[in-house]
């Protein structure tokens, strides 16, 4: 991983025309328009390969309980009251704002209402790809699951074409929310239309014993049967896996999304990250939803990541931050198909980059860069956002949205979901 002392960037557009030493760019780009960053480290933009960006209105609801539990007993009830597409807007909304004030330029969203997501990420000028979310049961946006292939289809002949930032995907929740002809259908319109599906795999030992003794095989032997995994194919969580599934994901080249917050906060388990890095599967670094987290802030998610795996395996040496990094950057835009326009900082990519200010006690000194990104370095150090060759965040500002008007809407949601909502009584 490159790190120059004095290096400077060069935009073109929309797109990085050069790379390299303060110097160097400056004599071969006089003329331009510059920008005076000393005291601050530029990196790729991070790239969160797996959100609900809409849930930030349910930001720790129902905290404390078991995954199975806290979905069927407060998720599933308050998003049937609480969806609709005016709270998926301002709650993604809110979500975006947050993620490119911590320096994530890119996310891969599914939920419900996915055009209101789309409409959120349009306005605020970050990257994303956006997956409607689809189950078997009735949904906030689809009272009949037995229109689920129109409603997906409608989904996919609105998405706006007029940007390359974003791209449409389709999010089957689970296997245990999605039958096999569901399955199947979604991933056959997925290949025909080229885009990412996306679902939850094994992210419980609950849920895998369950599938297993109804299928008589393991999630992830039950989805190759049914023709799921490709290199178009995105799973969140992957906790519960073992070395045979693996090598199969690898052999698919399927790609995974990590999430380890979200798996601590609900006790899912230690994914095998290592493991799965070894056996040659392209992985992601992912915040899940604020309901389940509560922040979206990658640089937090990788300080945990790593130093959850030295514990488990009792190895400080295990899943370094370099590797970790590379998980938040070039590897999950890897796992989201955009590996050739973002991830790293190269001329002819995308110029989606941040600036993160070295000025600050817990950023003092400065010994190995990387180490300072993965283990001190916070979300609200960073300074300012480029997406695009844009500069969507300026001084710690979002420029494109009105913060307080978010956070206003977001808190008449809120109002109402407080009391509106009963919660189990646990403790």
């Amino acid at each position: 991983m490159l790190c120059i002392p004095s290096g400077a960037v060069a935009i073109d557009g929309d797109t990085l025309a050069a790379v390299g030493p303060t110097t160097e760019i400056q004599a071969n780009f006089r003329g331009r328009r510059e920008m005076d960053l000393r005291g601050h480290l530029l990196m790729p933009g991070l790239v969160n390969a797996h959100t609900h960006a809409a849930m930030s209105c349910f930001r720790g609801l129902g905290s404390d309980l078991p995954l199975m539990q806290w979905l069927h007993e407060v998720i599933f009830p308050v998003e049937a009251t609480h969806i609709n597409p005016e709270t998926v807007y301002w709650g993604s909304l809110l979500s975006a704002v947050e993620m490119l004030k911590n320096g994530i330029t890119t996310f891969c969203d599914g939920y419900f209402y996915e055009e209101s997501v789309a409409r959120a990420a349009m306005e605020s000028g970050i990257r994303a790809v956006l997956g409607q979310g689809i189950v078997d049961f009735p949904s906030p946006d689809l009272p009949d699951p037995g229109r689920a292939r129109e409603r997906a289809e409608a989904f996919l002949a609105a998405f706006p074409g007029d940007t390359d930032r974003l791209r449409p995907s389709l999010f089957c929740h689970a296997p245990y929310t999605c039958g096999a002809g569901t399955l199947q259908w979604v991933k056959s319109l997925c290949r025909e239309r080229n885009i990412l599906f996306q679902i939850h795999l094994s992210e419980t030992a609950g849920e895998v014993l369950e599938l297993t003794e109804k299928k008589g095989m393991r999630p992830v032997f039950y989805l190759d049967t049914l023709g799921i995994l490709d290199d178009l194919t995105l799973c969140a969580h992957a906790v519960w896996l073992t070395p045979a599934e693996m090598e199969l994901l690898a052999l698919r080249r399927v790609g995974i999304s990590h999430n380890v917050e979200s798996n601590m906060k609900l006790a899912s388990g230690v994914a095998q990250v290592p493991q799965l890095l070894t056996s040659g599967v392209a992985v992601g670094l992912g915040t899940d939803g604020c309901a389940s987290n509560n922040d979206l802030d990658l640089f937090s998610e990788m300080d945990k990541a790593s130093k959850l795996q030295k514990v488990f395996a009792k190895d400080p040496t295990v899943f370094p931050a370099w590797k970790v990094l590379r998980l938040a950057t070039c590897e999950g835009a890897s796992v989201l198909g955009w590996e050739r326009k973002i991830g790293s900082l190269e001329p002819e990519k995308k110029a989606d980059f941040i600036a993160i200010d070295l000025n600050q006690p817990h950023l003092t000194p400065l010994y190995n860069p990387v180490s300072q990104l993965v283990y001190t370095v916070r979300g609200s150090d960073v300074r300012h956002v480029w997406v695009g060759g844009r500069h969507v965040v300026s001084d710690g500002r979002v420029k494109d949205v009105n913060e307080a008007q978010v956070m206003k809407e977001v808190g008449r949601i809120a109002f109402r979901v407080k009391k509106e909502t009963c919660l189990p009584i646990h403790g």
